[in-house]
């Protein structure tokens, strides 16, 4: 019952698919600095290599480049995974993609590309790495697969994001669905729906201090999201302490998902 071996990731091996920035950066950073030994991927090689060699400093990082968005980049990056580790204890897949248009101007490739980012690769990535994934899996401390959705997911947002909210409510039943099916192999699918935190796709309205203010008063705890609060809900996710509860869509969004 020790909180240290309750939430404990030391030793585990992690992968973060855009690892190099935004949501997957916490998420990887909290994963090294705890004792994990951690791959990030991200399409650019140049901020994926930079991004470990900075997380580098706090523990094990490793750059693994790669476009998951294609069939030969998932099956390239898996190859290459699986030389360097027998088993993979943690997916998190978080990369992901938007765009935003009008109805009347909302192109059929902006469908194509979110729902190939955001939908498609976190399935097929899964569906790749499920050798790994239960290499050294157990019904006591199985692996987990976390899937990054969004609170866009769960309630209808203000912007005109048609795919991108349309592929993370996708994403959280895709993570139900999954979570049925793989618990006979030990493997447990949960997501993450965030509100707003630091990230490129945020920017356009975090970067203005007015829209700032405007994004933090809509949200109930009245401020953006912090690293720490993210961290907070991988960790309990991959640790023991979440080690029985799969098929879950956790809002992490300061109570934005209450207000309907």
């Amino acid at each position: 019952m020790h909180i240290a071996e309750l939430f404990s990731v030391a030793g585990k091996v992690v992968v973060v698919t855009g690892g190099s920035r935004g949501i997957g950066r916490m998420i990887a950073e909290a994963f090294v600095v705890n004792g994990a030994r951690v791959t990030i991927t991200a399409r650019k090689a140049d901020a994926c290599d930079a991004a470990a060699d900075e997380l580098s400093q706090h523990g094990l990082c490793t750059s693994l480049p790669a476009d998951l968005s294609t069939g030969q980049g998932r099956r390239t990056f898996v190859e290459q995974l699986a030389s360097r580790e027998p088993a993979v204890d943690v997916l998190v897949n978080n990369a992901g993609a938007t765009w935003g248009a009008p109805i009347d101007e909302f192109p059929e490739s902006g469908f194509d590309k979110v729902l190939d980012v955001n939908l498609k690769a976190p399935f097929f990535l899964t569906q790749s790495m499920l050798g790994l994934l239960t290499a050294r899996s157990t019904a006591e401390d199985p692996s987990r697969v976390l899937m990054i959705g969004s609170i866009d997911g769960i309630r209808v947002p203000q912007t005109s994001s048609y795919s991108y909210s349309a592929s993370k409510a996708a994403l959280h039943h895709l993570a139900r669905h999954l979570a049925h099916h793989l618990l006979d192999r030990h493997i447990t699918v949960n997501a993450i729906a965030p509100g707003p935190f630091e990230s490129k796709m945020m920017a356009f309205l975090l970067d203005d201090p007015a829209t700032r203010r405007a994004v933090a008063d809509s949200v109930p705890l009245g401020r953006i999201g912090t690293p720490q609060d993210m961290a907070g809900a991988a960790l309990y996710l991959a640790s023991r302490a979440g080690a029985y509860l799969t098929g879950a869509v956790i809002p992490v969004d300061g109570g934005l998902s209450t207000h309907g």
